[in-house]
């Protein structure tokens, strides 16, 4: 009656609909009206097939201001492997990233990869969400088979691929503390903590050797940990761009009165800015001088990271 696979729109179920009424016999006023109306479905679905539209792919990119630009970038001479998220979109991105597996399966296949290569480590993008779901099976099972890998724990402070649910103040318990004290129970030999803002960790306990860091040392970071045996984690701590945006419409945020400014007559045109910066709101506008580049005040969320 309705076809097994693909999907199944009004039309097909009404003409599967009218078929069976036919077949179990209808007045013929009902009849002539049914087929009437069959006649503008079909006629609709010809229409459509019909419409041919030429574009171009545009792929999905980070938001501005995504700590996951910032957070999936890896040393040069190291590669990242992918997992369900967000930051998954690293793996189109110039960020020496790869593969992916199921939610709760980031960095296991290097279980079975490292013992035949001569490469020595990798880093293993993690979410927030995900690590809270079974991404901390993962780390485990990597601990277990003692493989030289740094899980780099995204905590943006919201399931964003799936609404922006809050996942830092839930009754059951999501915070970056409780991320630090699971992982450091589980046997981690290293873990930092790297965030946009330090200050809010002044006074906080933290684990054994846990240290915090700024966002701006994280290359250095990475290169310190890649050399060091076993699983280590880098938790990496910073809200979710998108929710920032919502939270300070609400008034829930503190919404900063600096802005990134591109002074027209000054740029050069070079277009370095959109490559270093990976952000969308660094766009190209085209002067009496040529083509320039402007931060679109709309988009932008603040991060001021271009800037570097």
């Amino acid at each position: 009656l309705l076809r097994a696979k693909a999907d199944l729109t009004p039309a097909i179920i009404a003409k599967a609909i009218a078929r069976r009424l036919k077949k179990l016999g209808v007045d013929g006023d009902i009849a002539a009206r049914m087929d009437a109306r069959i006649a503008v479905i079909e006629a609709r679905e010809r229409q459509l097939s019909e419409l041919k539209v030429n574009t171009g792919e545009r792929a999905p990119w980070f938001c501005s201001g995504c700590p996951h630009n910032t957070s999936t970038r890896v040393p040069e001479g190291s590669r990242a492997v992918a997992g369900i998220g967000c930051h998954y979109m690293a793996v189109w991105m110039d960020r020496s990233t790869s593969t992916f597996t199921q939610m709760g399966g980031e960095g296991v296949p290097w279980v079975g990869q490292a013992p035949f290569t001569n490469e020595t480590h990798i880093f293993a993008n993690l979410g927030d969400g995900t690590y809270f779901h079974s991404g901390l099976l993962a780390i485990r099972q990597s601990i277990a088979a003692g493989v030289n890998i740094t899980y780099k724990v995204l905590y943006n402070d919201a399931v964003a691929m799936t609404g922006g649910q809050q996942v830092g103040e839930r009754p059951e318990g999501h915070s970056v503390t409780q991320i630090m004290k699971s992982l450091l129970a589980e046997g981690v030999s290293r873990l930092v903590i790297v965030t946009d803002e330090p200050a809010k960790y002044e006074g906080v306990a933290l684990g054994e050797g846990v240290t915090v860091h700024h966002r701006d040392e994280l290359d250095r970071i990475q290169r310190e940990l890649r050399e060091i045996p076993g699983c280590s984690a880098i938790l990496y701590d910073q809200t979710c761009a998108t929710e920032k945006r919502r939270r300070r419409k609400r008034g829930k945020m503190a919404d900063p009165a600096k802005r990134v400014v591109i002074n027209e007559l000054v740029c050069e045109g070079c277009g370095d800015c959109s490559v270093q910066s990976n952000c969308l709101s660094v766009e190209p506008v085209e002067t009496e001088f040529g083509r320039k580049r402007r931060i679109n005040q709309n988009t932008c969320n603040k991060d001021y990271s271009c800037v570097k």
